[in-house]
């Protein structure tokens, strides 16, 4: 059994899940020496505890030559304490703006929540060094409060699942040290040394010079990023009170609504509306452009600003996110109800809850149709025949929208929107309608 500080403070930062009955525990295992400490340090955890359960998976990015050989020293060191091994491989292909050190641990965190037994809160071994680096890496970057507080010590990953850092607070130094005490053999990844990388650098060159002029200089920072941490989480909590005032059942924001903030207070809600769907922020010069557009355009003005992942589109006071979606296709109704390509069902009822429509006759085809703005009817309890692209704007169905409001057609006649009119030539007591489920 282990009893130095490592391990009691590994012991002291898993409690909590233990006290909740959260016992089982993945150990993220690079084959280095902190994922290594970190799966030994688990192990005794375990023979402590009978009721922890501990696996580790190793991910295998083949962004090395040496993949192979790390894997199988992984495999070797668990089969020698009994613990439970998987090796995930994944494929990565270089992506365009994205460096492939993100692409790969976005992989990296993908796979192990898709192998780690369900209940497990996965465990990675990033230490006290690593946090530093993070933070000097952010500060050159000029990044803003919520980047300079680097890693925490738990991640939610979008599933849900809990990734934990057991060792953040602790020094490479120490972690070295005791595996040299207990003699635990580990693997160096041959990249670390290479210094054109920007972390190698500052483990190498910066931080040890760091340390050695200032005493504890790696704890003092560890200090300032968990108090960035804390004004980090206030800001975010006055945030979402902002944006629980400004936004609308749709999501949508409510231009009025952030008029009557400061500038930095406008900026701050609207990115934290735009995180409610992308994780890509955009750039400060796009963001002061839709803040520009949102807030001292006309009244009744169109906005269309790209961004990744979605357009900004303005509708009747409100700011949309909109997500692009896949062009729907006329298609011949001959059943009773048709999958369309966007997922909803699209269902024939009759008229039993309200006025339909009359059966289609012999001789009259029917089908569903979209984008058909020049069609004419004559709704229900409106006042005479117009466009259907007059009626979307009488009802102020929002442009996006409107290509994908299925139309019913009886041959070359429309005689129903489907969600919003009925044709009055054809209505019927008893007859039958359309909706989409």
């Amino acid at each position: 059994m282990y009893t130095s500080a490592i391990y009691q403070q590994l012991k002291k930062s898993l409690n909590s899940y233990i006290e909740q009955g959260k016992t089982v525990f993945t150990v993220a295992l690079s084959g280095g020496v902190d994922s290594v400490v970190l799966l030994h340090l688990m192990n005794t955890l375990k023979a402590d505890n009978s009721a922890i359960q501990v696996c580790a998976i190793y991910v295998h990015h083949g962004l090395s030559q040496y993949a192979d050989d790390w894997q199988n020293f992984c495999q070797n060191v668990c089969a020698d304490i009994n613990v439970p091994f998987q090796v995930a491989k994944v494929s990565i292909e270089q992506q365009p703006r994205t460096s492939l050190e993100a692409q790969a641990r976005d992989a990296r965190y993908k796979a192990l929540d898709e192998l780690s037994p369900q209940n497990s809160i996965i465990l990675l071994g990033q230490h006290l060094n690593d946090q530093v680096e993070t933070f000097l890496l952010r500060l050159k970057r000029g990044s803003g409060l919520k980047g300079l507080g680097a890693m925490h010590q738990e991640r939610l990953l979008q599933s849900g699942r809990v990734c934990f850092r057991p060792l953040l607070n602790v020094k490479r130094s120490d972690i070295e040290a005791f595996a040299a005490q207990f003699s635990l053999d580990h693997i160096t990844d041959d990249s670390n040394s290479d210094e054109s990388f920007d972390r190698n650098f500052l483990r190498s060159q910066v931080v040890p010079l760091l340390a050695q002029r200032f005493t504890g200089f790696e704890q003092c920072t560890a200090r300032s990023i968990h108090l960035l941490q804390q004004q980090q989480e206030l800001l975010e909590q006055y945030t979402q009170a902002d944006l629980a005032l400004c936004i609308n059942e749709q999501s949508a924001l409510n231009i009025s609504a952030i008029r009557a903030f400061t500038p930095i207070r406008i900026t701050n809600v609207v990115r934290a509306w735009l995180s409610l769907f992308t994780q890509v922020m955009p750039s400060q010069k796009q963001l002061e452009q839709i803040i520009n557009q949102a807030v001292d355009a006309k009244k009744d003005a169109q906005i269309l600003i790209e961004l990744t992942g979605g357009q900004i589109r303005r509708h009747q006071g409100y700011l949309y996110f909109v997500i692009a979606t896949e062009q729907l296709s006329d298609t011949e109704l001959n059943q009773n109800e048709l999958k369309l390509a966007d997922g909803r069902l699209l269902k024939k009822q009759t008229g039993k809850k309200s006025k339909g429509i009359r059966p289609p006759n012999s001789n009259e085809q029917v089908t569903v149709r979209f984008n058909c703005n020049s069609a004419r009817i004559k709704p229900l309890k409106k006042p005479g025949s117009n466009t259907l692209k007059h009626w979307f704007k009488d009802t102020k169905v929002a442009p996006w929208l409107r290509g994908n409001v299925p139309l019913i057609f009886y041959n070359e006649e429309l005689v129903q929107v489907v969600g919003y009119f009925i044709s009055a030539k054809h209505i019927d007591e008893n007859g039958i309608y359309w909706e989409c489920i």
